[in-house]
């Protein structure tokens, strides 16, 4: 079981990806990516897809159209861990 971050480990790590924001609860971190198209957003979740599966880590996520709204939390530790912010800067990068 992963543990919980910091208050102050959190805002560090938001600091260092582009465009996430902490929920009010600070829970989650959120972004939404946007994209020309609905085939490019499908294949931004389908490449993701696969890196959270071999970290075995799934994004909470909702596509419309060209948009992927996602919310990341580490569910079993009851809020943010490294694992959500790792997974963030993968979506980054494949974004």
């Amino acid at each position: 079981m992963s543990t919980p971050l910091t208050t102050e480990t959190i805002t560090q790590n938001l600091q260092q990806l582009d465009g996430w924001t902490l929920s009010k609860d600070q829970n989650t971190i959120e972004k939404q990516f946007a994209f020309r198209d609905f085939p490019q957003a499908f294949a931004f979740m389908t490449q993701v897809a696969f890196q959270a599966e071999k970290m075995n880590h799934h994004p909470d996520w909702c596509n419309t159209y060209n948009r992927v709204d996602v919310r990341l939390t580490t569910h079993d530790a009851g809020g943010l861990t490294e694992r959500d912010f790792g997974l963030a800067q993968i979506m980054d990068g494949i974004a």
